[in-house]
């Protein structure tokens, strides 16, 4: 038996997190007796998809097998897969089919000239995001919104590790903190589906899961997201709260960085507020980057 093949372990794990979802009432079932585990039972899941009991367990497990794409169908037919997690499933199997290769080529992540010159001229905060959440450039605007960049040590310029650092002013500092946290979690969790032995996503995931109990919770949940928009209000003293929406960009690559870029509707007082903090930002000192 093997049972270290990386996608197939992602792929595991993966399903457990979606069965323990799933209520018996949800599928028609009933809810029986006091069960012991939350979610179905590995049976009752096998037993929607078509799947001798055995075969899912195995599935689970991260053991090597190499689930066809009708099995998979039937799978993301019982957990009712939304179609971006669907698409994460068959990821996740197609790449455990194939032997684990012996060494992946990891090219640094460089930002173009020209994608650095955009961020310059842009006239709304943009970073721009390695696949793994790191901070690769910003402009100014960005630089008011969030806080100094270049004030992090680089090793620890991750929107993850931000996200969780109470120390980080732009980090819990609105109320829809947890769903900002989910959104780059789910970002991760994309890109370890590509590469799950990533030295990188590795050493973030690690130290978040050892320090951080609410990581831990919102991990585990296995949540991905391919691209993300959404809105976020930042609460900032000097201008009061600024609601913003924010989008991603990717940059030519598979897969590669992202241009993150928030923006408010012209004429409006997030608007207002938004360009008034970059006026105050524009008269403080500046340490060049």
């Amino acid at each position: 038996m093997t049972g270290t093949h990386p996608y197939a372990r992602e792929l595991g794990d993966f399903l457990r997190a979606r069965r323990s979802r799933l209520r018996p009432e949800d599928v028609g079932l009933e809810p029986g007796g006091r069960r012991r585990v939350t979610g179905l039972r590995r049976e009752e899941l096998a037993l929607l998809a078509g799947l001798s009991t055995d075969y899912y367990q195995r599935m689970e497990q991260g053991r090597e097998v190499r689930p066809s794409d009708d099995v998979l169908d039937a799978l993301a037919a019982a957990f009712d897969l939304a179609d971006e997690e669907r698409r994460h499933l068959f990821t996740l199997a197609r790449a455990a089919r194939r032997p684990a290769p012996a060494g992946i080529r990891r090219d640094p992540e460089r930002v173009p000239d020209s994608t650095r010159r955009l961020l310059r001229v842009m006239g709304t905060p943009a970073v721009v995001l390695g696949r793994h959440l790191d901070v690769l450039a910003w402009n100014d605007m960005a630089e008011a919104l969030l806080g100094d960049p270049g004030a992090v040590p680089p090793e620890r310029l991750n929107m993850l590790l931000l996200m969780f650092d109470d120390a980080y002013t732009g980090g819990r500092q609105c109320p829809d903190w947890e769903q900002q946290a989910l959104d780059y979690i789910g970002m991760m969790r994309a890109a370890v589906a590509t590469d799950p032995t990533h030295p990188r996503a590795t050493a973030i995931v690690g130290e978040l899961s050892i320090r951080s109990a609410e990581f831990r919770r919102l991990w585990e949940r296995h949540d991905v997201r391919e691209s993300v928009s959404g809105s976020k209000t930042f609460r900032i003293p000097e201008v009061g709260d600024i609601v913003l929406d924010w989008d991603t960009y990717p940059l030519p690559g598979n897969p590669g960085p992202v241009v993150l870029v928030f923006t408010a509707e012209p004429g409006s007082a997030d608007a207002d507020r938004l360009q008034l903090l970059a006026s105050l930002h524009a008269t403080r000192v500046r340490k060049p980057r």
